[in-house]
């Protein structure tokens, strides 16, 4: 069973950073499609940003694409999200997930693995 565990969330400022980590245990990194989520109370979860296990491409909402990057360490069993120029709106709970799809896309998958979210909160 794929374990999921995010890190790194917090209080921070407007238009400061924060760099989340989401680590995976019980099968290699290298299988999976990851895609970072995030709900804001009273809102619906939205994708923010995925990143395949295929070819390595990325994909980003259009709120936070120049703000923020996805990237993957296979050997580390790691995903991370590097979030900067940070905005009210930004906050909320952050969610990695999994797929092991065969496709080469990583947007429109289930994402079968959840992790428990990590708060994100940015306010002055």
């Amino acid at each position: 069973q794929l374990k999921i565990v995010e890190s790194g969330g917090g209080l921070v400022q407007p238009g400061g950073s924060l760099r989340l980590s989401c680590v995976v245990s019980g099968d290699a990194l290298r299988y999976y499609a990851i895609g970072w989520f995030r709900q804001a109370p009273g809102k619906e979860r939205e994708g923010v940003a995925c990143i395949s296990h295929i070819d390595g491409s990325r994909n980003y909402a259009n709120s936070v694409r120049g703000r923020f990057t996805i990237s993957r360490e296979n050997a580390k069993n790691t995903v991370y999200l590097q979030m900067s120029t940070l905005e009210p709106n930004d906050s909320g709970v952050y969610y990695c997930a999994a797929d092991g799809s065969v496709s080469a896309k990583c947007v429109g998958l289930k994402y079968d693995y959840w992790g428990q979210g990590t708060q994100v909160t940015v306010s002055s």
